[in-house]
């Protein structure tokens, strides 16, 4: 195959990702499940509203990358409740599996090249890393916050829950989790979350 052939069938394969449904319901539509391209053109988008609430100067640039391919595993690893603890965890080796098979269908430089990216935003050590992680966090607690708290409840999903999973927002942006916390003692006061 040629190099643009490579990167093709890599877009072909993306759309599986529309397929993909998250325990998030979109806002606009209430009642239909989120999928993940759709969480994932979302919170890239957050990025380029929320960059100046990062913690540190970010690259941009890198970050939307981050954000735009950082789900796509889930083509074949499925998508994982982040309150799961014990599908997260198991979670992380059929992530690791579906993106070394999905970057190895780009050329091999470019494949390199995304594949490290990929494995950055998940060790989120880096700044860029940090804030992209924060936003991903924060985007599902808006819209279950906006749905009145619908996969909180449907889950039965605990304050403390929601403050020990989502306090990595903490590490891209305090202005974020400030108002990240300000969500769950309100979400906690309606009932949303259990306390």
């Amino acid at each position: 195959m040629t190099r643009m052939q490579q990167q093709l069938a890599l877009v072909l394969e993306l759309d599986r990702l529309k397929s993909v449904l998250r325990r998030t319901r979109v806002k606009s539509a209430q009642g239909r499940a989120e999928n993940s391209a759709e969480h994932s053109w979302h919170v890239a988008m957050m990025a380029l509203l929320m960059e100046e609430h990062a913690n540190q100067p970010v690259d941009i640039g890198r970050v939307l990358k981050m954000l735009l391919m950082h789900d796509m595993v889930e083509i074949d690893a499925g998508d994982t409740f982040v309150y799961d603890s014990v599908a997260s965890a198991q979670q992380e080796e059929k992530e690791l599996a579906a993106a070394e098979r999905l970057f190895a269908i780009l050329p091999q430089e470019q494949g390199e090249e995304l594949f490290a990216l990929w494995r950055e935003f998940e060790a989120a050590q880096s700044a860029d890393a940090q804030f992209a992680k924060a936003l991903d966090r924060l985007i599902p607690m808006l819209l279950n916050y906006h749905n009145q708290g619908q996969s909180w409840l449907e889950h039965g999903v605990t304050r403390q829950q929601a403050l020990t999973v989502n306090r990595r927002i903490d590490d891209g942006s305090h202005a974020l989790w400030d108002y990240a916390q300000q969500m769950i003692e309100h979400a906690t006061q309606q009932g949303w979350l259990k306390a």
